[in-house]
């Protein structure tokens, strides 16, 4: 693969962010940013898979309209034709790859999702660690543009171990305080033991959402969970509860 000096400019650049220790919310965001430009792209999102809620949520996105992203969180990733197909590769693919783009154009979700921003081409990465889905890279041009190629995915292939590593690092340090064990027979599982501890250190629902890349939505489902299994109404009480069962 031949790159060219501002090419291998960028590559060192990202490359570089990703060696440092950084949140995963932030890596997604600099590498976003970074990918524009190297790839010379106009559109950016990402996306970390929530199992328990069955959906995409903790967006980083770039030059895309906020209204537009609520529908598609809303409506439009339960009709999306290419984005599954794309998770399924667990490679660097692009859009075209999965679906013509003349069948593209005809559906719903391109014509009232992708083109009212004005994406058109798109190739896409996802990480996985152990199976799961840890986040992901959505780049797009504008109708007008020349779709992406073979080398745009040679280049995602030397960056997604990198990108794949420094999310998995992220979600490593944050791990003694987000996914504590309890063995007191609270009954919680291990994602409500989580959430309940943040709760307990003070975290706000947004906090919470961020920080385990779920949308906030999903956290008040977690919290009701938690104040039934806990049998308390108040998110004192839940956190009062964890400081008894930590030894508090």
């Amino acid at each position: 693969m031949h790159l060219s000096v501002s090419e291998c400019r960028s590559l060192t650049r990202i490359l570089g962010l990703l060696a440092e220790d950084t949140r995963e919310y932030e890596i997604r965001a600099r590498v976003g940013h970074a990918l524009l430009d190297l790839l010379r792209a106009d559109y950016f999102a990402s996306y970390v898979w929530d199992e328990a809620s069955g959906r995409f949520g903790c967006p980083v996105t770039i030059n895309m309209d906020e209204g537009n992203l609520r529908a598609y969180e809303a409506y439009y990733q339960f009709r999306d034709p290419i984005t599954y197909e794309l998770q399924a590769k667990r490679v660097p693919t692009l859009v075209t790859q999965v679906m013509p783009q003349r069948e593209l154009i005809r559906t719903e979700f391109f014509n009232d999702f992708l083109a009212r921003d004005g994406l058109h081409w798109g190739v896409n990465a996802y990480s996985y660690v152990a199976g799961r889905h840890i986040g992901d890279l959505r780049i797009w041009r504008g109708k007008g543009r020349d779709n992406f190629d073979a080398h745009t995915l040679d280049v995602l292939r030397l960056i997604e171990p990198a990108f794949t590593g420094a999310l998995h690092r992220a979600l490593l340090r944050a791990a003694p305080s987000v996914e504590p064990h309890w063995s007191d027979g609270s009954g919680l599982s291990p994602r409500e033991q989580a959430v309940a501890t943040m709760v307990g250190e003070g975290y706000t629902d947004k906090q919470i959402a961020q920080r385990l890349g779920i949308e906030q939505s999903t956290v008040r489902t977690y919290l009701k969970r938690i104040f039934d299994k806990l049998g308390v109404q108040r998110r004192s009480a839940v956190a009062a509860a964890v400081s008894r069962l930590n030894g508090g």
